[in-house]
């Protein structure tokens, strides 16, 4: 797929283009055909983690509130890896063994993401170094060493990877490239987006994705990135949109607003709301929301906010709610909106008290339960029943949680089994820490 370094200028167009690509003084145009197209999938199936592996250091556990140090963190589509962004770099982290298996240290990153655990990463500069635009997108291959540069008119806010799909979300528009061979297929024209929100399908055949369609409300415009036409359109809240996530197999969304108070879940592409789950009565900024691997069951979902607690729902099965919640529902029909979510049905959940400080904006992941390594040193069986959440602080720290899911409607409980810090300070180094 990479031919070596180059630059991909992007045009502003709806339909579909080939990429031009610069090498040296020769300009190529280069064009999506039967057999590129089949390179390009063998070379994805090809690829492995490619990744250098570094002994891991581990640092005292105290968090510092004071300065963000991570300007941005994103776990990739399985929830097994880690990257963050900073100042001086990018790294990538294996959630399991929290030991640094990728550094990138050219500056400053205001994003980075990853497809699945293959050596195809994507970065953006935060404009400290004038090589480091933030208009810029490089798709990097860390096995190879090549790269692709991606030039747009504006700052770029969001990228979303899967299989098949590449997606560039500027402030007013987004961009669905080809994976395989990043030729533009369409440009969306979008409401203002400032903060970047969107969110794409990790699964490449129900390949969604998810965009604010208003900024006085929170309307989702659905997407079908695959066939590129408008799918839906969700109105979730009352409020503007402040975070959005889609589980593991593309049928579901889940929406919270600036208000934090409710997080709701739909399926798509019905657009029909599945749950209502109830945060607290206190607006909260809502930081983070990640669905759990389809192997946990029942699905889980969880949030992170500016309370600094960590919410876990059980979905569970889709069933015909009971008489008094059926009357609850009428009664909130005819109820003005703002009161309406009051009489919306809750369900149990796991509530991390204290996972997060307080006012840091922090990132989670559901994972499963972690595998036991077999004597050909590949993953096998999983060493215990009990799902996993993972907590990255944008002071740098990474945090492990072990849930115990409760039976029915009982709250479950939860073990803190790890934290560490991502970020080397000389005057904390010291040895592992385990709770």
């Amino acid at each position: 797929m990479f031919r070596g370094v180059g630059t991909v200028e992007t045009e502003c167009s709806a339909r579909k283009a080939g990429a031009l690509v610069v090498t040296g003084k020769r300009e190529v145009h280069t064009a999506e055909s039967a057999s590129g197209a089949d390179d390009g999938q063998e070379e994805f199936e090809d690829i492995d983690l490619g990744f250098a592996k570094q002994q891991h250091s581990r640092w005292k556990m105290a968090e510092q509130t004071g300065g963000a140090r991570v300007i941005k963190a994103g776990f990739n589509q399985d929830h097994s890896l880690v990257g963050i962004c900073t100042r001086e770099g990018a790294k990538i982290f294996d959630c399991d063994t929290v030991s640094c298996v990728y550094e990138h240290t050219e500056g400053a990153y205001s994003l980075l993401n990853m497809l699945n655990r293959t050596s195809l990463i994507a970065v953006v500069g935060a404009g400290e170094q004038p090589e480091l635009s933030p208009r810029r997108l490089n798709v990097i291959n860390t096995t190879r060493g090549s790269r692709v540069e991606m030039n747009f008119f504006s700052a770029i806010l969001a990228v979303g990877m899967n299989l098949k799909r590449l997606v560039v979300v500027l402030e007013k528009k987004a961009y669905i490239h080809e994976m395989s061979s990043l030729n533009c297929l369409e440009c969306l024209d979008t409401v203002p987006n400032p903060k970047g929100l969107c969110a794409l399908s990790p699964n490449e055949d129900n390949c969604y994705l998810a965009l604010p369609a208003r900024t006085d409300v929170g309307a989702v415009l659905i997407h079908d990135a695959l066939n590129l036409h408008a799918l839906c359109q969700i109105h979730a809240h009352q409020s503007p949109l402040a975070a959005m996530a889609i589980s593991a197999d593309g049928n579901l969304l889940a929406t919270a607003s600036s208000q934090g108070t409710i997080i709701r879940v739909h399926v798509i592409p019905r657009a029909a709301k599945a749950y209502t789950f109830r945060r607290g009565s206190v607006p909260c900024a809502i930081y983070s929301l990640s669905f759990g691997p389809p192997q946990v069951f029942p699905q889980l979902l969880a949030a992170t906010g500016a309370s600094g607690t960590v919410h876990v729902f059980k979905l569970g099965p889709l069933e015909r709610p009971p008489r008094s919640q059926l009357a609850s529902s009428l009664l909130s029909a005819v109820m003005p909106p703002s009161m309406a979510d009051m009489y919306e049905p809750e369900r149990c959940c796991i509530t991390i008290h204290h996972g997060c400080p307080p006012g840091v904006v922090s990132y989670c992941a559901v994972a499963g339960p972690p595998l036991e390594t077999g004597d050909d040193g590949r993953p096998c069986l999983p060493r215990s029943n009990r799902p996993r959440v993972f907590v990255v602080t944008s002071a740098g720290y990474f945090h492990e949680y072990f849930l115990n899911l409760g039976s029915g409607r009982e709250p479950g409980s939860f073990t803190l089994e790890r934290e560490c810090a991502l970020i080397s300070n000389p005057c904390d180094q010291v040895g592992a820490h385990f709770v």
